[in-house]
Formats: C-alpha cells, sequence, structure tokens
C-alpha cells in the first residue's frame, strides 16, 4: 500500500510552521522556494484537502493542516528515534535492557549505577524487574530478563549461563521485642521456632518449581511478596523469621527488632552468597557495561 505522507513532506510543513514562511523554510531546507511549493501542493492534491489558507500576505494552516503537522512531529519524532535506535543496534548497543533484581538486595545500590548509564546511553531503556529466589535465575534462564542480580546459585541453571559472585547476605533470626521466643533459653531450636507462626517470602518462580528456605513450621505460614514486605510484617508482630542482617541494622537499633541466636537448623545463618548471572550467548555493550559496573558498586 502506498500511503502519500513522506518523512520529507513532513519535514517541509514542520518547517514552515516552524519559521514563519515558504521562503524561510526553503532557505531552512536548502532549497529553492518552488521546491518547497511543489510538495506542498502535491500532498493536497494527494490527500485532496487544503494544508495552507492566505491571510493578508502570510500563509496559515487550516484546521486540517494543523491536525496534519502535530501528529506528524510526532511521526518525525519516532523516525528520529528510530534512526538512532538502528545506529546504536549497529554499534553493539541493545535498544532496551531488563534487570531482574532479587529481593534481597533491594534497589538502593543499583539507582546509582544506572543515574551513571544514563549519563553515556541516556536513551536506552532499563526494564527493572524484582524477583524471589528461584525466580532471580529463572528471569534470565527464560529470558524475562537480560541480567539477574542477587541470585542465590543454583547448578540445575548453569547450563548456557554465566555468573560471578557478587556480594554474601547474612542472614539472622528476628522478633519483635517481647516475643514469647525472647524469654527461651539460647540458643532457639528448630522445634521452638516451629510453635511460632514464619512470614515467609513468596518465590516468584513462573516455570521452575519454587525454592523454600528454611521453611520447617507446622503452623500456616504468612506469605509476601518481598524481603521488604517480610521485614514490615514482622515488625507489625504477624510472625518471625530470617532476614539479611544488614537490612534490619537501622530496626535493632531503633529497638524495633530483636535478632536471636538458633541452634544449628541445616542451613547456616552466614549463608547466603549471591551472584550476577546472564546468559552466555548474550553479547550486548550494554548488558557487559553493567556487569562490570554492578560488581564494582558491591566491591564497595
Amino acid at each position: 500500500m502506498k500511503y502519500p505522507l513522506t518523512i520529507d513532506a513532513l519535514e517541509v510543513l514542520d518547517a514552515i510552521d516552524s519559521k514563519g514562511s515558504f521562503a524561510a523554510a526553503a532557505e531552512a531546507l536548502y532549497r529553492v522556494p518552488s521546491a518547497i511549493t511543489y510538495t506542498v501542493q502535491k500532498l493536497e492534491q494527494d490527500l485532496d484537502i487544503v494544508l495552507f489558507r492566505k491571510q493578508g500576505r502570510r500563509s496559515v494552516l487550516t484546521p486540517a493542516g494543523r491536525v496534519l503537522l502535530e501528529q506528524g512531529r510526532e511521526l518525525l519524532a519516532a523516525a528520529g528515534k528510530l534512526a538512532a535506535t538502528v545506529k546504536q543496534v549497529h554499534s553493539g548497543w541493545e535498544p532496551s535492557l531488563g534487570i531482574a533484581v532479587d529481593s534481597v538486595l533491594g534497589f538502593e545500590r543499583i539507582y546509582p549505577v544506572i543515574e551513571e548509564f544514563y549519563t553515556i546511553q541516556p536513551d536506552i531503556e532499563i526494564n527493572l524487574y524484582e524477583e524471589v529466589l528461584g525466580g532471580t535465575w529463572e528471569a534470565v534462564v527464560t529470558e524475562r530478563a537480560d541480567l539477574a542480580i542477587g541470585a542465590t546459585y543454583q547448578p540445575g541453571y548453569a547450563q548456557g549461563i554465566k555468573h560471578r559472585q557478587l556480594t554474601q547476605a547474612k542472614w539472622v533470626f528476628a522478633v519483635v521485642p517481647g516475643h514469647p521466643l525472647c524469654s527461651e533459653p539460647r540458643p532457639i531450636t528448630p522445634q521452638q521456632i516451629e510453635q511460632h507462626r514464619l512470614v515467609v517470602v513468596q518465590d516468584s518462580s513462573q516455570s521452575y518449581a519454587p525454592l523454600n528456605k528454611r521453611l520447617f513450621a507446622r503452623r500456616p505460614v504468612l506469605r509476601v511478596p518481598s524481603v521488604a514486605e517480610k521485614i514490615r510484617a514482622q515488625v507489625s508482630g504477624l510472625g518471625v523469621g530470617f532476614v539479611p542482617s544488614k537490612a534490619i541494622e537501622s530496626l535493632v537499633q531503633a529497638g524495633k527488632l530483636v535478632v536471636l541466636p538458633v541452634e544449628h537448623t541445616g542451613v547456616a545463618e552466614d549463608e547466603g552468597v549471591l551472584h550476577i548471572a546472564w546468559k552466555s550467548s548474550s553479547r550486548g555493550k550494554a548488558l557487559h557495561w553493567f556487569i562490570e559496573r554492578i560488581a564494582l558498586a558491591f566491591a564497595d
């Protein structure tokens, strides 16, 4: 199908409106005035509309011409963005990048890296996703995301995936002050813990079997969507559980949570080596820029 509208014709209309006259538009576009007039007349003929009317010595847009110009400017902007994106992709930069961040880390240390990235590539779209446990690895395996940050290593997902150790999360058992477990002999045993409601973060896996860590409660658990919500729930006294020690430092200092030593449960309290992971076949410059900068951010 042949469309009468062209980028060139829209550029001519834009120039006439911006510069105020056919002659000024011709000068701005490095064309002779007759070429500008021909383009407008041809467009009017093809669309069977009138674009300009004389108003004294000036040519002004008709209502139809104004609509065409205003919406045409959106097409001009889209064409410019498309051209820039094509050049970007040709040079090895992806038009967009998906980053899955595990709930255990949060986004506070990710945002400064994104801010730095925007100083060199402001037009690349960044899509952030919060994932939990197996969902963080799965996001890369199933290509929901290009990069996973804070993933707990899972050998079953390793095929075709590269990964690098990022940091280690230390987990501690926390309850609100005055909780019955505070008066129990220490260290607290799994048998004592299972008498109380656990707050559990829901695994965000969509295609694979979810992971459940430290789930030894006999009572029904309270499932929440993120580590941040898990901490809020425990501060509210809705249950107990293991949480990242760094995430609750201020709450412990403020007396809103109490950390209790726990007897060995088969899962070490200081376990939790976290990784960044990506598909080994991925070659984009944006991805590899983030791999290096995220590693530096967590090395500080």
